[in-house]
């Protein structure tokens, strides 16, 4: 545990070198949010008398775990597979897979910063409420994190090089944010692209964390979405990921 923990502080200032891989897994979804708050239309009340930007909160949260996990994550452990960083801690007391608890613990946690900062600017910048259901919203967004980032190994465990786990990862992210409702809301959609957005990890995730915020404990469906995604992309990516 002790090597853990240094390894992921280690591992977090590394990641801060890098300014772009920075902006995009943690800072842009915050500044998105606070542009379309901005946009006044996306402030006043709909015909059910709910905000577009409160309905578009934890769909930015969403997003911003599957940047983290998908262009973050896995560009890393694909470089460093490629650069041979892996195959060389085999010669060092820790282990591969330390390396790899350690890229899971800084990506939780700074997820969880940044999703914290996007709460705090709907709340005292645009009055959105926060989660009237704390704990099940923590419990929503724990297992949409695990659920992505065990999606973002797999593709690090199928790509051959950074560049290639950047392409992978952008022909996955933009069919999730589509059925996460970032462009044609989920309220909106017929009953086709519904089922299809609920049996997502992002459509799921987005769902429980909006009945969540709104008082109410996630929908079991969304629940066993998540947890199934999170075994079946995990259980790949253990079977499949190479330390060379």
């Amino acid at each position: 545990m002790p090597a853990l923990f240094r390894l992921a502080a280690t591992e977090t200032k590394l990641f801060f070198r890098e300014p772009i891989v920075v902006f995009f897994a943690l800072a842009f979804s915050p500044v998105l949010y606070a542009v379309l708050g901005l946009i006044p239309a996306l402030r006043e009340p709909g015909a059910d008398g709910v905000r577009t930007i409160s309905r578009y909160l934890p769909i930015v949260v969403a997003m911003g775990i599957a940047l983290f996990s998908l262009s973050g994550l896995a560009q890393l452990f694909a470089a460093y597979r490629e650069k041979g960083v892996l195959r060389r801690m085999r010669l060092t007391p820790v282990r591969p897979a330390v390396l790899l608890g350690a890229q899971l613990l800084m990506a939780v946690v700074l997820s969880a910063a940044s999703t914290l900062v996007i709460l705090l600017i709907g709340r005292l910048a645009f009055d959105v409420d926060l989660p009237r259901q704390l704990p099940a919203y923590v419990l929503s967004f724990a297992l949409l994190e695990l659920a992505l980032f065990a999606l973002g190994l797999l593709v690090a465990a199928l790509a051959r090089s950074a560049k290639s786990a950047s392409a992978v990862g952008s022909l996955v992210f933009f069919p999730l944010v589509f059925f996460a409702g970032l462009w044609v809301p989920r309220a909106t959609m017929n009953e086709v692209l519904l089922t299809i957005s609920d049996l997502t990890p992002l459509g799921a995730g987005v769902q429980a964390l909006q009945d969540t915020a709104s008082g109410n404990w996630p929908h079991l469906l969304h629940v066993g979405v998540m947890l199934g995604w999170l075994v079946a992309t995990g259980g790949l990516a253990a079977r499949y990921f190479r330390w060379e």
